[in-house]
């Protein structure tokens, strides 16, 4: 069985318990992020899944998302650009947990998972901190770094 296959027997089994289905559309749009790891829009997603499906509209795409990201299925990103990124949450590849570099210029997005003993104990540590300072329970974080990737410092 392949990870999209996996991926859509688990979604089956949760849609089925949240009484819907895994529909066409909820397929499509999941096999295009299965497929991407470069966190794509909207628009991108449309625009693949519009190739094999010509018949599902741009709304369904936005529908199908929002529902994903509503199961926790799919994370939500806005770096700063005025649009909505899309990515798996459990990633076929395995990505797991991960942070992001994001690029002022070009607007690449580099995943970054290479996390050292000392990173993973202060994050620890900090959510220990948080949690108790401001009696809340943390469940998960998501941290973003601005700058300028090699590429644009290089052209520069």
């Amino acid at each position: 069985m392949t990870n999209i296959e996996k991926i859509n027997s688990k979604l089956n089994e949760n849609f089925a318990e949240k009484g819907f289905r895994l529909t066409a559309p909820r397929k499509a749009v999941l096999s295009i992020l299965s497929q991407n790891m470069n966190h794509p829009t909207v628009e991108e997603i449309y625009l693949q899944v519009h190739e094999n499906y010509p018949s599902i509209g741009m709304m369904t795409v936005y529908r199908t998302l929002d529902l994903l990201v509503e199961w926790g299925v799919v994370h939500k990103f806005d770096f700063s650009e005025g649009k909505a990124r899309y990515e798996l949450i459990d990633h076929p590849d395995g990505i797991g947990h991960h942070h992001h570099l994001i690029c002022h210029n070009c607007k690449k997005i580099i995943n970054y998972t290479d996390f050292i003993d000392e990173e993973f104990k202060f994050i620890t540590k900090l959510e220990k901190q948080l949690s108790k300072k401001h009696k809340f329970q943390i469940t998960k974080h998501i941290i973003e770094f601005y700058g300028v990737c090699d590429s644009c410092v290089i052209n520069n």
